[in-house]
């Protein structure tokens, strides 16, 4: 049974759903508007003859066709810029480009209006004929200059979203939502004993959303708890583990087999595994997008840092918001059964992101400078709670050591050494104030 949100989440992927959409609403606002007889002389009413009529709907439909493999070219030329330029992960953010998508649906629908125009006008019965209908002659004008005018608007929108500080931009929003739905630490839960039934995958992929409330239910129905395996985002091989169930306290009974294949179906329904990863539960897909980008601009092929640091700078909000609102595992409870989804800790997506740009940038100083002003961000974002501060500090120390071995001359560290200063309880007097500038 394939899912509502699923399909809506495919949807919102698919260059093609919209245009075929298009297509029927055309054809049927044609078939309707051909109804309407107006006056010769009316405003609305086209002027020419029926002969007219048809070289113009013609003309429509064949400069929409040349328009719209001109407007796909455009699109495709993007997506190849912006997978080699910052992250082949980047793409499924412009396919869910609706601008993108409504100007491709506008173009291929009023090609399909102009082409159904022709069945009727000045035709019928196999017959030349003078009368034909004015008024949707006249629509399919207007849809020509409404054409016109999202070229230009798709123009300048597809330069606009190309830029580095859009495309980082469209990640740390979308992601930020992702970061606040999260639950934060809550009540500790109960881990599987050695005999606890294990719930397998049925296909392989990364597991793309769990469904806490349907958990609950399977559980509270069947007297168990029950834990997920993988993380949100986490890939998983068909065969392996993907949950453990066993009984609450008070009921220690074994399970049945149609306990098992029970709580097997429900697990398995409740928990969508995909081809690939989404943003619905999992921050850590907008946060690994950032560090790509960080990444691909440090790479010798590109040699680009201040992209790079552009990204970082981008994903010290997204820490930010982390070390505010620590994240914990997705949590249901009904009846004294317990659901536990794991999460992975502030100080995991804070070693991988930071640890990732390290290991490519350490002999930059301006980048290792923008990574400790990452960690200074997050620290104070944090309330200076200890445990964070001690994860803060490990980072920063493994940075300050990466610079030291790849940064040959010692002058350059000036920057690095100024920043990580700022991470002290209580900075030397003599620490000087002023950064020098990382532009």
């Amino acid at each position: 049974m394939i899912r509502r949100d699923a399909l809506r989440e495919y949807s919102r992927g698919s260059l093609w759903l919209l245009p075929v959409v298009a297509v029927l609403v055309s054809v049927g606002l044609g078939a309707v508007l051909s109804r309407i007889d107006v006056s010769p002389a009316s405003l609305l009413a086209f002027q020419g003859t029926a002969d007219d009529a048809r070289n113009l709907l013609i003309g429509i439909s064949s400069t929409m066709v040349t328009v719209i493999a001109l407007l796909l070219g455009l699109a495709v030329v993007a997506l190849q810029l912006s997978s080699t330029q910052f992250s082949p992960r980047l793409l499924r953010n412009f396919l869910r480009d609706r601008p993108n998508q409504i100007v491709l649906a506008v173009f291929v629908g009023t090609f399909g209006y102009s082409a159904a125009g022709l069945f009727e006008v000045g035709v019928s019965g196999g017959e030349r004929v003078a009368e034909f209908p004015r008024f949707a002659v006249t629509v399919a004008i207007g849809l020509l200059f409404l054409s016109l005018g999202l070229l230009v608007f798709f123009a300048d929108h597809l330069a606009h979203s190309i830029q580095v500080d859009q495309v980082l931009r469209v990640v740390e929003r979308s992601t930020l939502e992702v970061i606040a739905a999260l639950p934060t630490g809550g009540e500790p839960t109960p881990l599987p004993p050695p005999d606890a039934h294990v719930v397998v995958a049925s296909a392989s992929g990364y597991v793309q959303v769990a469904y806490v409330s349907e958990l609950v239910k399977a559980a509270a129905a069947q007297r168990v708890h029950l834990r997920l395996r993988p993380r949100v985002g986490e890939h998983v091989v068909a065969g392996s583990a993907l949950a453990w169930a066993w009984p609450v306290e008070g009921d220690r009974a074994a399970l049945t087999d149609g306990t098992a294949r029970t709580i097997d179906v429900a697990v398995t329904g409740a928990v969508r595994i995909g081809f690939e990863r989404t943003l619905e539960q999992d921050p850590g897909l907008g946060m690994r997008q950032l560090c790509d980008a960080a990444c691909k601009a440090l790479s010798p092929a590109i040699n680009d840092p201040y992209t790079a640091i552009q990204a970082i700078e981008h994903l010290t909000v997204l820490y930010a918001a982390l070390a505010a609102h620590p994240p914990g595992e997705i949590t249901g409870r009904a009846q004294g059964c317990v659901v536990a989804i794991p999460t992975r800790s502030f100080a995991e997506h804070l070693s991988l992101g930071v640890g990732l740009i390290r290991r490519y940038g350490a002999a930059e100083p301006t980048v290792v400078a923008a990574l400790l002003r990452l960690l200074t961000a997050t620290v104070e974002a944090g309330g200076h709670a200890e445990e964070q501060r001690a994860v803060v500090i490990e980072q920063a120390d493994l940075l300050m050591a990466a610079a030291e071995r790849a940064v040959a001359e010692p002058a350059d560290l000036a920057l690095v050494r100024s920043e990580r200063a700022a991470l002290d309880p209580a900075p030397p007097a003599s620490a000087t104030p002023g950064r020098p500038a990382d532009q």
